[in-house]
Protein backbone atom coordinates (compact mmCIF):
# COMPACT_ATOMS: atom_id res chain seq x y z
CA UNK A 1 0.00 0.00 0.00
CA UNK A 2 2.89 2.32 0.41
CA UNK A 3 4.38 1.88 -2.84
CA UNK A 4 0.83 2.68 -3.84
CA UNK A 5 1.01 6.22 -2.24
CA UNK A 6 3.98 7.16 -3.52
CA UNK A 7 3.41 6.66 -6.99
CA UNK A 8 0.02 8.76 -6.50
CA UNK A 9 1.97 11.85 -4.68
CA UNK A 10 3.72 13.14 -7.67
CA UNK A 11 -0.05 13.16 -9.55
CA UNK A 12 -2.16 14.54 -7.42
CA UNK A 13 1.01 17.42 -6.67
CA UNK A 14 1.00 18.25 -10.79
CA UNK A 15 -2.98 18.11 -10.49
CA UNK A 16 -2.85 20.38 -7.80
CA UNK A 17 -0.04 22.85 -9.73
CA UNK A 18 -2.05 23.10 -12.87
CA UNK A 19 -5.11 23.71 -11.58
CA UNK A 20 -3.40 26.70 -9.38
CA UNK A 21 -2.10 27.71 -12.81
CA UNK A 22 -5.16 27.65 -14.48
CA UNK A 23 -6.76 29.88 -11.54
CA UNK A 24 -3.95 32.66 -12.42
CA UNK A 25 -4.32 32.57 -16.00
CA UNK A 26 -7.86 33.35 -15.96
CA UNK A 27 -7.85 35.66 -13.08
CA UNK A 28 -4.84 37.64 -14.48
CA UNK A 29 -6.62 39.45 -17.49
CA UNK A 30 -8.25 41.51 -14.85
CA UNK A 31 -5.56 41.84 -11.94
CA UNK A 32 -3.97 45.03 -13.55
CA UNK A 33 -7.66 47.09 -14.23
CA UNK A 34 -8.91 49.60 -12.25
CA UNK A 35 -12.69 48.98 -10.88
CA UNK A 36 -13.67 51.67 -13.38
CA UNK A 37 -12.06 49.76 -15.98
CA UNK A 38 -14.11 46.05 -15.45
CA UNK A 39 -17.35 47.57 -15.30
CA UNK A 40 -16.73 48.31 -19.45
CA UNK A 41 -17.15 46.47 -22.04
CA UNK A 42 -14.29 46.66 -24.82
CA UNK A 43 -14.50 49.38 -27.25
CA UNK A 44 -15.43 48.04 -30.86
CA UNK A 45 -13.10 49.16 -33.65
CA UNK A 46 -15.19 52.22 -34.34
CA UNK A 47 -13.63 55.67 -33.57
CA UNK A 48 -16.58 57.93 -34.25
CA UNK A 49 -19.82 57.26 -33.33
CA UNK A 50 -23.06 59.16 -34.02
CA UNK A 51 -25.61 59.56 -31.44
CA UNK A 52 -29.55 60.34 -32.21
CA UNK A 53 -31.39 61.95 -28.78
CA UNK A 54 -32.23 60.40 -25.84
CA UNK A 55 -36.20 58.95 -26.39
CA UNK A 56 -37.72 58.79 -23.27
CA UNK A 57 -39.36 55.62 -22.43
CA UNK A 58 -42.64 57.31 -21.43
CA UNK A 59 -44.19 61.47 -21.58
CA UNK A 60 -41.63 63.82 -22.90
CA UNK A 61 -39.02 63.44 -20.10
CA UNK A 62 -37.28 60.97 -17.49
CA UNK A 63 -34.78 57.89 -18.16
CA UNK A 64 -34.42 56.19 -21.85
CA UNK A 65 -32.33 54.99 -24.58
CA UNK A 66 -30.29 56.77 -27.01
CA UNK A 67 -29.10 54.74 -30.25
CA UNK A 68 -26.04 55.27 -31.71
CA UNK A 69 -24.66 54.00 -34.97
CA UNK A 70 -21.10 53.40 -37.02
CA UNK A 71 -20.88 53.25 -40.52
CA UNK A 72 -17.50 52.22 -40.25
CA UNK A 73 -18.23 49.05 -39.44
CA UNK A 74 -22.29 49.11 -39.38
CA UNK A 75 -22.90 48.60 -35.70
CA UNK A 76 -25.20 49.91 -33.62
CA UNK A 77 -25.24 49.87 -29.43
CA UNK A 78 -28.08 51.77 -27.59
CA UNK A 79 -27.58 53.07 -24.25
CA UNK A 80 -29.90 54.22 -21.13
CA UNK A 81 -29.99 57.99 -21.49
CA UNK A 82 -32.35 60.43 -18.99
CA UNK A 83 -34.30 63.80 -19.99
CA UNK A 84 -34.46 66.25 -17.41
CA UNK A 85 -38.29 66.91 -16.32
CA UNK A 86 -37.37 70.67 -14.63
CA UNK A 87 -36.34 74.03 -16.32
CA UNK A 88 -33.51 72.18 -18.00
CA UNK A 89 -35.50 70.09 -19.87
CA UNK A 90 -35.65 72.84 -22.64
CA UNK A 91 -31.65 72.66 -23.49
CA UNK A 92 -31.71 68.91 -23.71
CA UNK A 93 -29.51 66.87 -21.06
CA UNK A 94 -26.47 66.75 -23.52
CA UNK A 95 -25.95 70.18 -22.85
CA UNK A 96 -23.98 71.16 -19.46
CA UNK A 97 -24.10 74.74 -18.67
CA UNK A 98 -22.63 76.46 -15.69
CA UNK A 99 -24.71 79.37 -14.43
CA UNK A 100 -24.16 82.45 -12.52
CA UNK A 101 -26.25 83.78 -9.91
CA UNK A 102 -29.54 84.81 -9.97
CA UNK A 103 -29.88 88.87 -10.97
CA UNK A 104 -32.18 90.98 -9.30
CA UNK A 105 -35.83 90.95 -9.40
CA UNK A 106 -37.79 92.51 -11.85
CA UNK A 107 -40.25 94.41 -10.62
CA UNK A 108 -42.37 94.97 -14.04
CA UNK A 109 -41.92 91.29 -14.47
CA UNK A 110 -41.96 89.76 -11.37
CA UNK A 111 -39.02 87.44 -13.01
CA UNK A 112 -35.37 86.96 -12.00
CA UNK A 113 -32.92 85.93 -14.57
CA UNK A 114 -29.21 84.05 -14.42
CA UNK A 115 -26.68 83.54 -17.62
CA UNK A 116 -25.10 80.33 -18.51
CA UNK A 117 -22.10 79.45 -20.55
CA UNK A 118 -21.72 76.24 -21.95
CA UNK A 119 -19.75 73.78 -20.15
CA UNK A 120 -19.57 70.54 -22.20
CA UNK A 121 -21.36 69.18 -25.40
CA UNK A 122 -22.16 65.21 -25.10
CA UNK A 123 -23.37 62.77 -27.65
CA UNK A 124 -21.95 65.86 -30.57
CA UNK A 125 -24.96 67.69 -29.13
CA UNK A 126 -25.49 70.69 -30.65
CA UNK A 127 -25.57 73.31 -27.91
CA UNK A 128 -26.00 77.17 -27.39
CA UNK A 129 -23.55 78.90 -26.33
CA UNK A 130 -24.58 80.63 -23.62
CA UNK A 131 -28.36 80.72 -22.38
CA UNK A 132 -30.39 82.53 -20.24
CA UNK A 133 -33.00 80.91 -17.60
CA UNK A 134 -35.96 83.08 -15.75
CA UNK A 135 -37.72 82.05 -12.58
CA UNK A 136 -40.37 84.04 -10.66
CA UNK A 137 -39.11 86.24 -7.98
CA UNK A 138 -42.55 84.97 -5.66
CA UNK A 139 -40.71 83.82 -2.25
CA UNK A 140 -43.90 82.07 -1.18
CA UNK A 141 -42.60 78.90 -3.50
CA UNK A 142 -39.72 78.02 -1.52
CA UNK A 143 -40.03 75.64 1.03
CA UNK A 144 -40.29 76.57 4.88
CA UNK A 145 -36.82 75.14 6.83
CA UNK A 146 -39.01 74.45 10.12
CA UNK A 147 -37.86 71.79 12.42
CA UNK A 148 -39.81 68.27 11.75
CA UNK A 149 -40.95 65.83 14.33
CA UNK A 150 -40.29 68.10 17.31
CA UNK A 151 -43.65 68.42 19.61
CA UNK A 152 -44.26 71.48 21.47
CA UNK A 153 -42.72 71.13 24.65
Amino acid sequence: MCTYLQKMQPRVLFSLVFMLMLVLMTGSSDAGRTKKEKGKKSNSACKEWEWGACEPASGDCGTGLREGTCKEIDDTKTVKCKVPCNWKKQFGSDCKYKFGNWGECDTETGLKTRNGTLKKALFNAECEQSVKVTKSCDKSKTKSKGKKGRKGM
